[in-house]
């Protein structure tokens, strides 16, 4: 049967691949097996490949655009022709926190206010300028697989992979907003108003509140390797 094909996020479509004659190995409350190649189904199971030690080339199930994903009818051709996929490579950021603690993130980064109809005010900054400022409910920080989501229904583009990441104000109060595309590495947001309590959110995993004139500094952590696969959608369709 070969070498074991990792399989996280869905334990039906693991039993579809055994049952194919696939070699399985099954990640079990959100954990990745440690095997050379990962079949990841949704989003949350393609953010925890990208946590996991190892450099395992992971193959995203219905996923979004932003990876490529694979619908899951067609899993089965997938993984048969992953030894002939073509890779790309993905940054993950390394997300500092006001205490010092460090997350990791796939696909975004987001600042945004707690309470409904509350606005608070932000300042992104690089290691050489400071980029802006802006009173809106909220801002999101996308890497390029994560610019086809939240971040281009608020006004963003899309991106093709790169060490770049989009930076879209949500809700902002001026009327015609700036977006940016800048490098990941160096990257910081602040809250600059004492009004509204503001969470930070780490691929939609709530992680803490950050405070008045307290910061978020970003970046890159350990890439993460996507197979490209014929049944893979495109992200710009």
């Amino acid at each position: 049967m070969g070498t074991p094909v990792g399989v996280v996020g869905d334990d039906a479509l693991a039993d579809v691949l055994r049952d194919a004659g696939v070699a399985v190995a099954r990640g079990s409350d959100g954990t990745v097996p440690k095997t050379d190649r990962v079949v990841a189904v949704g989003e949350d199971a393609v953010a925890a490949a990208a946590r996991a030690d190892g450099d395992p080339l992971v193959l995203p199930v219905a996923a979004g655009r932003g990876v490529r994903s694979v619908p899951r009818d067609d899993v089965v051709a997938a993984v048969s022709g992953l030894a002939d996929a073509r890779v790309e490579t993905h940054p993950v950021l390394r997300v500092t926190m006001p205490d010092g603690t460090v997350e990791q993130a796939f696909w975004d980064v987001t600042l945004v206010t707690a309470d409904a109809a509350r606005i608070s005010e932000f300042t992104i900054a690089s290691t050489a300028d400071r980029i802006g400022q802006f009173r809106a409910d909220g801002v999101v920080i996308a890497t390029a697989a994560g610019s086809p989501g939240y971040a281009h229904r608020v006004g963003g583009p899309i991106l093709a992979p790169s060490d770049q990441a989009v930076v879209a104000p949500i809700a902002p109060f001026a009327t015609d907003p700036d977006h940016w595309v800048l490098p990941v590495a160096g990257l910081s947001a602040s809250v600059e108003r004492d009004e509204a309590t503001v969470e930070l959110l780490v691929d939609d995993r709530v992680s803490q509140p950050v405070g008045y004139q307290e910061s978020i500094t970003i970046s890159l952590g350990s890439p993460v390797r996507t197979a490209v696969v014929d049944e893979g959608q495109s992200r710009f369709e």
